[in-house]
């Protein structure tokens, strides 16, 4: 009996061990997709916007972005930014989709 005990406390601890683990691969993919570069159309599906919409964005430099050959790129990290900083817990005042 104390060998099963001994073993479900070592079982344990591994599994213990095992969701620390991935724990921190779960942040540390968090992270490098937080920097992760996405093209234009990427940006206009997530936030279902137009590409009108998009180089006003560039343009007011409201979203930071790179360009090369002509394609834009934007961090996923800077529309994060973007959202949080036009975010409105007030919905009184705001209509319903």
């Amino acid at each position: 009996m104390m060998e099963i005990t001994q073993l479900l406390l070592e079982l344990s601890s591994a599994i213990k061990e095992i969701k620390a683990h991935l724990l921190v691969l779960k942040q540390t993919r968090t992270e490098k997709f937080k920097q992760a570069w996405i093209d234009g159309q990427e940006v206009m599906l997530a936030l279902s916007i137009s590409k009108r919409t998009l180089q006003s964005l560039r343009d007011a430099g409201t979203l930071p972005y790179s360009r090369i050959n002509g394609k834009f790129y934007y961090k996923v990290a800077d529309l994060e930014k973007l959202l949080e900083s036009n975010y409105s817990q007030n919905l009184k005042n705001e209509s319903h989709d």
